[in-house]
């Protein structure tokens, strides 16, 4: 493993038609609260013959009920090629804990390294009703693939 630390790390979010590739799209809804998650291969920060690769994911958190929901906590689960496995979790994302209205989005991007060059994330979000009720938000599984290996995870 190399000695980045895997964290949630502010990233431009990137418009398909600048970056002149198609993202897969992976989305799930649970307890009324849709996440779309679109990971994206960072070729420029990764380097193939040193065994670094680095994608980007771009979340999508829409609150499809009828209450306000704050994002108190993440977990994420991050399995390489090689079957060696991250779990990151901490409080929020990106240092926030954003209040999302009825029919509102949040979004934010992100990034993770890892030294095989395709994996698998999963993991949830615990949020918060108005009435201080929390509850599970999961986060769809999603494939990392580096595009020049011929064995891909999607």
């Amino acid at each position: 493993m190399n000695d980045k630390r895997i964290e949630d790390t502010p990233m431009t979010l990137l418009d398909d038609a600048l970056s002149g590739e198609s993202m897969l799209e992976f989305a799930q809804e649970t307890n009324e609260i849709s996440i779309t998650v679109r990971p994206e291969f960072l070729a420029h920060a990764s380097n193939e013959a040193e065994g670094q690769f680095a994608w980007a994911y771009h979340i999508l958190i829409e609150n499809c009920s009828q209450d306000s929901v704050r994002l108190r906590a993440r977990y994420w689960r991050i399995t390489d090629a090689q079957g060696r496995v991250q779990e990151v979790k901490g409080p929020g994302v990106l240092g926030l804990q954003p209040v999302i209205a009825p029919g509102e989005v949040f979004s934010y991007s992100s990034s993770v390294p890892l030294d095989a060059p395709s994996g698998l994330m999963h993991g949830h979000y615990l949020m918060e009703r108005d009435d201080g009720g929390s509850f599970v938000a999961e986060i769809p599984a999603f494939s990392l693939d580096s595009p020049t290996q011929a064995h891909r995870a999607n």
